[in-house]
């Protein structure tokens, strides 16, 4: 391979917001530099390409720019960064933990926990774009004279045309609030209806990727795009309870009965403070009451009453996790990636082939005629 290889792809990601700490360091931040120091030895080497993610930038608002993160920087201004250390740190709490004899599930939520614990420290909001952004780092670093592509991407739908409209694989936050709506379990939606969600159909991101892989190659400099929609054609939140009622009442979920499931409008909870009492009133009051029939009962609804708690506390964990998105107003700049647009439109016959640009986008469309459908048809 390495008297053959001339571009090199890197999209080997772990993207749980909470994964072990250890695991997410492994794959997001190491991962890269192992793809790296395997493309320094390839004699043929242009280009090296790594896919990172519009949302290293955390919980910043207003314009956010195409511009790389260096050795050690933080979101927050908090000094001290270095990513050995970390190695450090994991690997001291994996050993102490080891010889106490702890339980997995038990190294498990420590892992998870070290990682919120050390993203939140420097300013990021969780271990998954904590660990994206000192992979930037690594590759940015050690890069030498390879020319380095950064892809950031936003939030990456069902593709748009190819191979086929509505192609995805795996769930993303917005698509379980979909099906989950569809199928009535979902009864609230949560955040602000003016906030921008960005997203890219995932044809768009790929066709975005080789067209970069073309205009870069052999450069020796590095270049970061953001893939996204906020710039050119934004998306704001109110669209996604409009689409998911225009496409359920008019193509109902049919349940394990046979029977098409009744979706009424969605009740919108628009900030955290309106969340905490509709979960009060709906949720933590009943299990109050649930808990002292348990004890007049001796105990006969034990089970019931944990299994109840158990689910409240993984809705506010969840809650925790996707809030900075709920509530995100940052918007990408996409300067460089216009260019790109630019350079395409240029020869003419491939605009129609490599298509990227966010604004050919028609969101009621897309989310109605391409996107649900095609979430119900290949995901569930």
């Amino acid at each position: 391979m390495i008297h053959q290889v001339d571009a090199i792809i890197n999209l080997a990601a772990t993207t749980k917001f909470d994964e072990r700490y250890d695991v997410a360091l492994g794959i997001n931040t190491l991962g890269p530099l192992n793809v790296l120091d395997f493309a320094k030895k390839c004699e043929n080497a242009k280009i090296f390409v790594h896919v990172s993610t519009a949302y290293v930038s955390g919980e910043k608002s207003g314009l956010i720019m195409e511009t790389p993160y260096r050795m050690g920087e933080t979101l927050n201004g908090t000094t001290g960064l270095d990513i050995n250390h970390e190695r450090k740190l994991v690997q001291e709490k994996l050993d102490q933990l080891l010889v106490i004899k702890t339980p997995p599930e038990t190294i498990t939520q420590a892992m998870k926990d070290m990682g919120l614990t050390r993203a939140k420290m420097y300013g990021w909001p969780n271990t998954y774009v904590f660990t994206k952004a000192m992979g930037e780092m690594m590759v940015g670093e050690k890069r030498d004279n390879i020319s380095l592509v950064l892809i950031r991407p936003s939030i990456i739908t069902s593709t748009f045309k190819e191979p086929f409209p509505g192609w995805t694989e795996g769930i993303r936050t917005i698509d379980s609030l979909a099906v989950g709506y569809g199928k009535g379990r979902l009864t609230c939606f949560l955040g602000d209806l003016n906030a921008i969600s960005d997203v890219m159909p995932a044809d768009m991101v790929v066709n975005s990727i080789l067209v970069s892989m073309a205009a870069q190659a052999g450069k020796q400099k590095e270049i970061i795009y953001h893939l996204g929609s906020s710039q050119k054609n934004p998306l704001k939140n109110e669209k996604f309870p409009e689409v998911a009622y225009q496409y359920f009442t008019t193509k109902p979920w049919t349940n394990k009965d046979g029977k098409p499931v009744h979706v009424r409008k969605i009740e919108i909870l628009s900030s955290m403070p309106s969340f905490h009492r509709y979960m009060a009133i709906h949720y933590s009051i009943p299990l109050k009451g649930l808990a002292v029939l348990n004890m007049v009962l001796c105990k006969l609804l034990d089970k019931s009453v944990k299994d109840f708690h158990r689910k409240i506390n993984l809705a506010l964990r969840l809650v925790d996790l996707y809030q900075p998105y709920l509530f995100f107003y940052g918007v990408f700049d996409d300067s460089n990636t216009e260019k790109l647009q630019r350079m395409v439109l240029k020869t003419g016959v491939e605009t129609e082939m490599f298509y990227f640009d966010p604004k050919i986008i028609n969101w009621d469309d897309y989310f109605v005629k391409t996107h649900i459908p095609g979430l119900v048809k290949y995901v569930f």
